[in-house]
């Protein structure tokens, strides 16, 4: 397989209503794609960042700026580029997981489309339905949290997940479990909005019954969520703490959580998401699959890993309306509370042209081949 082609199409979708974190409120999904073109198939992929470095240190025109003067000319000078051989080839590079996790993954939609093979199929999923949750953003009050859960229940979500911060914590959780029952599967989402001085606090969680608390000291505070596990009752799961296998084993080893996050974007792509899936299925720790508001396109791929074995848990997947009127591809809808795995060669959707026409802003090229830089 040769590459022909790399393009980066910058993109712009409205969100259908705000999405609000403890890192800020977004509005719309603005990134960029990756289309490569190769001599056998084209591929696609979805830049997991934002335009600035809020959620994660990587962001839109830092990881478009690697990408054109490092990570493109180390890939494009193999002789046979495939999704096995770039890692290796873009190791030099220090860093960069999402801009890395951008283009191993366009070359392996590619390369999998080239074999007609799924990427369900290659990565090793077992199952052709992904259970769905949905994350709930931080509200303005109470009653229209409620509103909202009670929305996404009609519609057949299987888990909901709160995201929270220090004011928005403990009364919403009271609510929503006081709402709609023991019964439904709970969690929330910090977003690393606390310090381990809040261990008191956050132990009232405990009496809610939840699933798990998802990242809720720093990312690089490892030693914070060793000692906060011994004070909760409730999972602390791992999110942007875990960018590599190697991360997620210590994590794993030294007690700092008892469930794992794997978002793709963040840990350099979806053959390294496999291995932290491995080391996590090996160490009997439950994993699930977040999301980044993603478009058809990374919705796609993002489903393919969630059917591997060990992601026993409802993933960060939701259906395309959860987040947007019209999607790049066909539009994903909820089916008894699942989401169903694309079977088609590679990612399994088509990106729609008149879509994507009407939200690119901008295309630039960054590789053509028998063109001078």
């Amino acid at each position: 397989m040769k590459i022909e082609l790399i393009d980066l199409i910058e993109i712009r979708l409205p969100l259908v209503r705000p999405f609000r974190t403890s890192c800020g409120t977004d509005t719309e999904r603005h990134t960029f794609l990756l289309h490569v073109v190769t001599d056998a198939a084209e591929g696609w992929a979805e830049f997991g960042g934002d335009p600035g470095p809020v959620y994660s240190s990587e962001f839109a025109a830092n990881a478009e700026r690697v990408l054109r003067d490092h990570l493109v000319p180390r890939v494009t000078a193999l002789h046979r580029p495939s999704a096995a051989r770039i890692a290796a080839a873009m190791s030099p590079i220090k860093g960069h997981r999402m801009a890395k996790a951008l283009l191993e993954t366009a070359v392996l939609d590619a390369e999998c489309r080239a074999h007609a093979m799924p990427l369900a199929t290659y990565l090793g999923a077992v199952r052709d339905r992904v259970p769905a949750g949905v994350s709930v953003g931080i509200m303005d009050t109470i009653a229209e949290l409620l509103e909202s859960v009670s929305a996404y229940l009609e519609q057949g979500y299987v888990r909901i997940k709160l995201k929270i911060e220090p004011g928005w914590d403990i009364e919403p959780v009271r609510a929503v479990r006081r709402e709609f029952g023991d019964e439904l599967a709970l969690q929330v989402d910090a977003n690393a909005a606390y310090s381990l001085a809040d261990a008191e606090h956050l132990r009232r969680l405990d009496e809610f019954g939840l699933v798990q608390i998802e990242q809720p000291l720093d990312e690089d505070d490892l030693r914070g969520h060793i000692e906060l596990s011994k004070l909760l009752r409730t999972p602390i799961c791992l999110d942007e703490s875990i960018r590599s296998a190697r991360e997620a084993a210590a994590a794993i080893g030294l007690g700092a959580c008892r469930i794992i996050n794997i978002k793709p974007s963040r840990v350099g792509g979806y053959l390294e998401a496999r291995r932290i899936h491995d080391v996590c299925a090996a160490h009997g720790i439950p994993v699930w699959c977040g999301g980044m508001l993603e478009t058809g396109i990374g919705r796609a791929q993002n489903l393919a890993l969630a059917a591997l074995p060990g992601f026993v848990l409802p993933s960060d997947i939701s259906a395309s309306s959860r987040y947007y009127t019209e999607d790049l591809t066909d539009a994903f809808q909820l089916d008894n509370g699942c989401l169903p795995v694309p079977d088609q060669p590679g990612s399994g959707v088509t990106v729609l042209p008149a879509a994507l026409g009407r939200y690119a802003v901008s295309t630039r090229k960054l590789y053509e081949r028998g063109s001078a830089r």
